[in-house]
């Protein structure tokens, strides 16, 4: 950008103090809306104390009632013009033009806000929001009073330099402001550079933010610099803090006799680990062995992850900050320091492991007899990856041939069973990327699950369903156990009707009766498998369900169709799992329930933390798919139109799965119109239509790795 085009955009530069009377004032009348201050007690509250402060108090006065925020009335006063209900909520800032805030209360639309009414407000800051008298469309209008709590004070970006002043573009594409810095705080980045910067001064309507540059990334393009900066963008953290490294390498590696006879000692029974090919961190295995009542006995064998990190410990409460590993492209950011999580709570091959299990006796129906809960040990004879158990599975040679045939089996009469009770199934395609040394990636590659991984995630799935059913049905009066159980209520009404009417578009029905809608879903799967409109109607489906989360209510499972389940076979990587563990052992010795805030309280927080993670995994994949694209050919590309906006039509290249967007403003042929209800976009003179599942061909017109996008154009 221009040195001139910089001067135009940063001319407006405010003092220090000016804004901080300006917000304080601000801050005393949305506090008190109808209430009438004199000048004095408008300087005492805004903590104005000498002559200068109070010549900047009359000059932000002026501003405010110019703004209408306040009146100035004829016998001297002022009062906040504030009439409207105040609500709070979330910024969710979907557009440059405006954004909605989100407040969570049942039945309340979320507020639409233009960008002008946010006031200071950024995404994910929670906010006071006045309505007004407005609809936009089906949404109330409103414009923030109050920001109540910023959602960060640091951010990431490139740095854009001029000789007397420099700002930051920052990254993450719902942010659409730059962040001004002086000279003095920009430390020693240069032009280019990827930066994370702190918020020295938050601006008002007619200013930009300022910040200072804490941290340099490395130069914008470059692997690391664009994988820390997503990590930075999530505030993961880059590494172990000292005193949890030291505590780690405390923990003694033996396991005593006397330990081992607290257990059920499974050391001599046949068991195997299946995991992908790059795994170092083993959280589960499997036991089978027939019994001579010619059932089989099958346990899931889990890390025991809650023996070495003890409550009270740097270690537990790191466990609790992080909450979940974070899975990017070309690292893993670990919940454990690596001498947990990849040595000793790692079920390894050939060693001597302690284990939470879960034990089933089942005949060759799938019929459970007998379960049992509790602290095992356990010797893994062989790791297979998914690709080894595959062969032994389809060939029926190798290691555990027999063993992995009879799981097979029973993983296909549980799954069918899931099926037949009302488990919906999607099967949504994920791509992983072979990169080189330096991290370019050189292709996408769909992950295709094969039986292999359907059988681990069946017995993965009937551990979880079994510890939360036990839990549950221990309760003796009133109340069940405090727990910690994953739940997924059902989709929302109004979404899974705006699903099947597009759905009923294509030609296929839906009945949207709760006891039946979970069939029917499966039934549409069936149907579009294949069709053109797969792609797009998997991906609506998935969009209208409900987000499972952790709490401590026995609620049920909707998309697996169980009554109660929770998460207990991944301690090494969910600390979710962790608390599964350590209630099930106190409730397995008689314990009293246990508090059910503080648990509560910490399922939120995983489940923002597992938010989160699920985000920056997203940009990882997003980044490598925008680099990818980058450095392809020129030519034509066969995609699908995977949604549609009021600016643009998003586009999924069948053959990468990157999505990029083709903007309205650049089609030129006609005026297009979007129609919200029927996910389309309409030309005003030829009435050329693009929808969704649409199969269309573009090109690659631009790729902007910064903030992760990729512009298309349809192929003429």
């Amino acid at each position: 950008m221009s040195k001139k085009k910089l001067q135009a955009r940063h001319a407006h530069r405010e003092t220090a103090n000016r804004t901080s009377i300006y917000q304080s004032i601000l801050r005393v009348f949305d506090e008190a809306p109808g209430k009438a201050f004199n000048f004095k007690q408008v300087a005492k509250k805004a903590g104005a104390k000498n002559k200068a402060q109070n010549e900047q108090l009359f000059s932000a006065l002026e501003k405010l009632e110019n703004a209408g925020k306040i009146r100035h009335l004829p016998n001297g006063n002022y009062v906040s013009t504030r009439k409207g209900k105040i609500l709070t909520g979330t910024v969710d800032h979907v557009h440059p033009r405006f954004a909605y805030i989100v407040t969570g209360i049942e039945g309340q639309k979320d507020i639409f806000v233009k960008t002008h009414d946010l006031d200071t407000a950024l995404h994910g800051d929670t906010v006071e929001v006045e309505l007004s008298t407005r609809q936009t469309g089906e949404n109330p209008e409103g414009q923030v009073v109050r920001v109540v709590q910023r959602a960060r004070s640091r951010f990431v970006g490139r740095l854009e330099l001029s000789k007397n002043y420099a700002f930051v573009v920052p990254d993450f594409k719902k942010i659409y402001q730059d962040f001004f810095i002086y000279p003095e705080h920009t430390g020693q980045a240069q032009a280019n550079d990827k930066v994370v910067i702190e918020v020295t001064r938050w601006g008002d309507g007619d200013r930009s933010p300022e910040a200072k540059v804490v941290e340099i990334l490395g130069k914008t393009g470059e692997n690391e610099a664009e994988i820390h900066s997503i990590m930075a963008e999530f505030d993961l953290p880059f590494r172990f803090p000292d005193d949890v490294l030291r505590e780690s390498e405390t923990i003694h590696e033996g396991i005593s006799p006397e330990e081992v006879g607290k257990r059920w000692d499974f050391r001599g029974v046949p068991t195997f680990t299946i995991d992908p090919e790059d795994a170092k961190d083993f959280d589960d295995a499997i036991s089978f062995r027939q019994l001579e009542n010619g059932h089989y006995e099958i346990g899931v064998h889990i890390a025991d992850v809650t023996h070495y990190v003890r409550p009270g410990t740097v270690l537990e409460a790191e466990a609790f900050d992080r909450a979940t590993s974070v899975y990017l492209v070309d690292r893993t950011v670990p919940m454990l320091p690596e001498r947990l999580s990849n040595h000793l709570c790692s079920l390894r091959p050939h060693e001597e492991k302690l284990t939470f299990s879960a034990v089933f006796e089942m005949d060759a129906k799938g019929k459970i007899h007998r379960e049992w809960y509790g602290r095992t040990v356990i010797y893994s004879n062989h790791r297979f990856t998914y690709e080894q158990a595959q062969e032994v599975i389809e060939t029926g040679k190798g290691m555990f041939a027999d063993e992995l045939k009879i799981l097979n089996d029973l993983h296909h009469l549980l799954r069918r069973e899931r099926y037949k009770k009302g488990a919906v199934n999607f099967e949504t395609t994920e791509v992983k990327f072979k990169l080189d040394e330096k991290g370019k990636p050189l292709a996408v590659v769909p992950k295709i699950r094969k039986d292999a991984h359907k059988l681990i995630e069946e017995f993965m799935l009937l551990a979880n369903r079994g510890v939360a059913t036990f839990i549950f049905n221990r309760k003796k009066k009133g109340e069940p156990d405090t727990f910690v159980y994953r739940t997924h209520d059902a989709p929302d009404d109004e979404k899974v009707s705006a699903f099947a009417k597009f759905a009923s578009q294509f030609g296929h029905k839906l009945l949207l009766h709760e006891k039946t809608l979970s069939r029917s879903l499966n039934k549409l799967m069936d149907e579009i498998e294949g069709k053109p409109e797969q792609h797009v109607l998997q991906s609506l489906a998935v969009r209208a369900m409900a987000k499972a989360k952790y709490t401590t209510e026995p609620k049920g499972h909707f998309g697996l169709a169980f009554e109660h389940y929770t998460h207990f076979t991944s301690p090494i990587r969910r600390y979710p799992d962790m608390l599964v563990h350590r209630l099930l052992q106190h409730y397995l010795e008689e314990g009293k329930p246990a508090n059910r805030k503080e648990y509560e309280d910490r399922c939120i927080h995983s489940s923002e933390r597992e938010k989160r993670a699920a985000d920056a995994e997203r940009a990882s994949i997003k980044y490598k798919q925008v680099e990818f694209m980058s450095l392809q050919a020129d030519k034509p590309y066969r995609g699908l139109i995977s949604g549609v906006t009021d600016f643009g039509i998003f586009v999924e290249i069948i053959d990468t799965k990157c999505e990029g967007m083709v903007r309205l403003a650049d089609l030129k042929d006609d005026f297009y119109e979007y129609d919200e209800r029927s996910y389309r976009v309409i030309g005003r003179r030829r009435k050329k239509i693009y929808q969704l599942g649409d199969e269309v061909v573009v090109r690659i017109k631009k790729c902007d790795v910064d903030r992760r996008l990729i512009d298309l154009a349809f192929d003429a």
